[in-house]
């Protein structure tokens, strides 16, 4: 692979990272409105742009996925990870655990090592082995000092590697999948929206306010809102490009900038609480993510 394409890839994949490392400053522009109604307007929003590309591409592949009973029971389950992993994720950083929701995807690259092991027979190898070691060595010292699981940490990393596990299975193109998956999604997105959360006591359901609500609200609030679509469609469609372009090795390493941004941002920007005893686990967590990248240039093939 030539210089040009890597350099291409790179900075494909490296504008894809910038984008989620910034989200939570996209959705805490939303912090108003109740997580599960971003989640509806993310789910609904990013069909329709990827259905108007899917449409402009003249592309209808993506609708060939049900012929296959085993493969549409198999995308009907990736869309419900993937809609949960959007909704937890956009809970996380609007009730102020931005920097748990960080620890996750620094933890889901051994998770869907884990995942690898279990489902697709995958050998363990010696570094990963000592990363995984170290990464649940931290998550024990979070959960011994806190007394209480990260369990948004966990559901971030366990929902994003199933859902990548998912995906292995699935022979589409990126914007294919994530067009069949908002589909499917979608009725969930209708259900949400018409749910009054937080609206009135001893409303009706359904009530057809929840789709009309957003009349009332600041533009610089409904401008991110009616966007939610193009933020979630548009860096997956980068991170697609650049995965095509780049060497695992590289894209492992560059995976990173995202939660290392997003845990910046939970302790510069928005002021979380981060005590002298989480930089130990966070070593822990941190030193298993070195690992793991070390293990990609160590073990590739020659």
């Amino acid at each position: 692979m030539n210089n040009k394409v890597n350099k291409r890839g790179a900075l494909f994949a490296i504008c894809a990272f910038i984008i989620w490392g910034t989200l939570p400053l996209y959705w805490r522009l939303l912090a108003d409105i109740e997580s599960l109604h971003i989640l509806a307007y993310r789910i609904i929003g990013s069909l329709i742009v990827v259905g108007i590309i899917l449409a402009w591409k003249k592309d209808n592949k993506w609708f060939t996925i049900f012929r296959a009973i085993k493969k549409g029971s198999v995308i009907v389950f990736t869309a419900l990870v993937l809609s949960f992993n959007w909704g937890l994720y956009i809970w996380a950083v609007n009730s102020g655990h931005i920097i748990e929701s960080s620890l996750g995807y620094y933890i889901n690259p051994l998770v869907s090592v884990l995942l690898g092991i279990c489902f697709l027979k995958e050998k363990l190898k010696f570094l990963q082995a000592i990363a995984f070691a170290l990464a649940f060595a931290g998550v024990t010292v979070i959960t011994v000092f806190t007394g209480k699981l990260p369990w948004v940490s966990l559901g971030l990393a366990v929902t994003f590697g199933l859902y990548g596990l998912l995906k292995k299975t699935i022979t589409l193109s990126a914007l294919e999948s994530l067009g069949i998956e908002t589909l499917i999604a979608s009725p969930l997105g209708l259900v949400l929206l018409l749910i009054p959360l937080g609206t009135r006591e001893g409303a009706r359901f359904p009530d057809f306010q929840g789709l009309f609500y957003f009349l009332k609200l600041p533009f610089h609030v409904l401008l991110p809102l009616f966007l939610c679509g193009l933020a979630s469609s548009f860096p997956l469609y980068m991170f697609a490009k650049g995965a095509k372009l780049l060497p695992l090795s590289t894209l492992g390493f560059l995976q990173f900038i995202s939660p290392t941004m997003t845990f910046l941002t939970g302790v510069f920007v928005y002021g979380e609480s981060f005590p002298l005893r989480n930089y130990i686990a966070f070593g822990f967590i941190w030193t298993a993510a070195i690992l793991y990248v070390i293990s990609l240039n160590y073990y590739k093939p020659k």
